[in-house]
């Protein structure tokens, strides 16, 4: 039955011979169905011009800020970001595959792996962390747009009175503005999203490259924090530090690892999406992390102190028209990266838990609402806490998950799947009540051995590489027990 309600075409990518057959499932919707051939538009510019954009926002700007104060000079900071970033584009390409060959979402590829029902462990792990990024970036964005009107209105900051929370009411007010935006382009759908993100790509890139330009020509060179050595003169003294923070690096996109056929399901063939990502992800990311660590060495000279805060730097700027231009960049990067990197995925995911009730938009709305609930203004207050803590301990729990995954996909099923029975209750990924439990075991396993260094201290190094831990010993325990079983 699976075999004649599948079309499979020349290039590899397969598409349902008759989609009606799925649609009176409870797992259906029409945000989750496969796309067809004829909608699968996007090419190789497309993709890279996602990773561009994603990339190209404020916590990459100041990524190597944090690695900086643990001691690292700047080009050990660098080849932290560049080796992490070129680690995490392993699993990010092994997880795209099924979306353009199928044309299906994260949680209906889960579905495989999870059964049809424990797809939403996975879904709703990913779809919280993506809800907490998404009000940090939603914070960030805020904050830029506040600068924005205070250069246009210079009374804007003190416009409605003082505000609560150590924040005056024009802030909050920024920030929900910002959010709403967010939720509107979700609410016109993937395709204005694509368009987004072609046009943000240059754009930004462009204005930093003008702000680093300016920065450099003001400080008559690079400044100091070029020459500055480390404070890890040793091997000794330099892994202990490296080890985290490269995990935290790979824990800065575990999630587009797990969730990248959300997006390469549009995708027009498997070599398109491959290359635009391998040429965009792991340059941008350290490229756009060095302009930060060049921009901000500059600011030593010019200000005094190293600013690595963007938006601060700008604020500090007299000419009204200089301050708009460069913190409307600042909300266009924030929003390119915000929408692609924290909404879709959500979206999709909580649709996939309630498929009759939730559509795409209305899982966008969700994911707004939590990711304010969240509090994003104190995560954001601790930036060792944002690197050692949020980074760096999440990778775990999402390392585990691209274990199963990749294990299912690669390993057990050798890329095939019976795209049909993913939406059916009865079909081949209903397992045992609609769950996994090898699955469920994997992941937990990984879990439990990459958080325990928090609780038990002999397994402490365990939790300096909690994504490789969760990852392996997930993908091993995984394919044991389904050989077994």
């Amino acid at each position: 039955m699976a075999e004649a309600a599948e079309v499979h075409h020349p290039d590899g990518r397969v598409e349902l011979s008759d989609p009606r057959r799925i649609e009176a499932s409870p797992l259906y919707n029409r945000d989750l169905a496969p796309v067809p051939l004829s909608r699968r538009n996007w090419t190789t510019y497309n993709y890279a011009a996602l990773w561009i954009s994603m990339a190209h926002c404020i916590p990459t700007y100041m990524l190597a800020s944090g690695l900086m104060t643990t001691g690292m000079n700047w080009w050990q900071a660098l080849l932290t970001i560049l080796l992490g970033n070129t680690i995490v584009l392993v699993p990010i390409l092994l997880n795209s595959h099924p979306g353009t060959k199928y044309g299906i979402p994260f949680p209906v590829f889960a579905r495989a792996s999870y059964g049809t029902i424990g797809s939403n462990l996975p879904a709703l792990m990913r779809a919280l962390v993506a809800c907490g990024w998404f009000g940090i970036q939603s914070w960030i964005g805020g904050e830029a747009l506040h600068t924005f009107f205070t250069s246009l209105l210079p009374s804007w900051p003190t416009l409605l009175g003082a505000g609560l929370g150590g924040h005056t009411t024009t802030e909050w007010l920024s920030f929900l503005l910002f959010w709403g935006i967010n939720v509107f382009i979700i609410y016109e759908g993937m395709d204005l999203l694509r368009k987004v993100e072609n046009w943000a790509a240059p754009f930004v890139l462009v204005m930093t490259t003008v702000l680093l330009v300016w920065a450099v020509k003001q400080a008559h060179g690079l400044g100091p924090l070029l020459h500055q050595p480390g404070r890890l003169p040793t091997l000794g003294e330099f892994l202990p530090v490296f080890v985290p923070s490269l995990t935290a690096m790979i824990g800065y996109w575990a999630t587009l690892s797990l969730n990248m056929p959300d997006f390469t399901r549009f995708g027009r063939s498997q070599r398109e999406q491959m290359v635009g990502q391998v040429v965009a992800l792991p340059t941008t990311m350290s490229v756009f992390a060095a302009m930060g660590v060049m921009i901000t060495s500059a600011t030593v000279i010019i200000y005094g102190q190293a600013i690595w805060d963007p938006v601060q730097l700008v604020g500090r700027f007299q000419a009204p028209v200089v301050v708009a231009i460069s913190m409307f960049t600042a909300v266009v990067a924030t929003l390119a990266v915000n929408i692609a990197a924290n909404v879709v995925s959500p979206a999709n995911d909580f649709a996939n838990a309630f498929p009759r009730l939730i559509s795409f938009k209305t899982g966008g709305l969700v994911t707004g609402l939590l990711g304010i609930l969240m509090q994003p203004w104190r995560l954001l207050a601790d930036p060792s806490g944002y690197i050692f803590t949020w980074l760096l301990g999440y990778s775990g729990g999402l390392g585990s998950i691209a274990g199963v995954l990749i294990a299912d996909y690669w390993i057990v099923r050798r890329k095939r799947l019976q795209l049909e029975d993913l939406y059916l209750t009865g079909g081949a990924y209903r397992y045992r009540g609609g769950w996994n439990g090898n699955a469920v075991a994997a992941t937990l396993l990984g879990c439990a051995l990459a958080w325990g260094g928090l609780v038990v201290p002999p397994l402490k190094p365990l939790y300096d590489y909690a994504w490789f831990v969760g990852f392996g010993v997930a993908f091993a325990v995984y394919v044991l027990l389904m050989r077994k079983g």
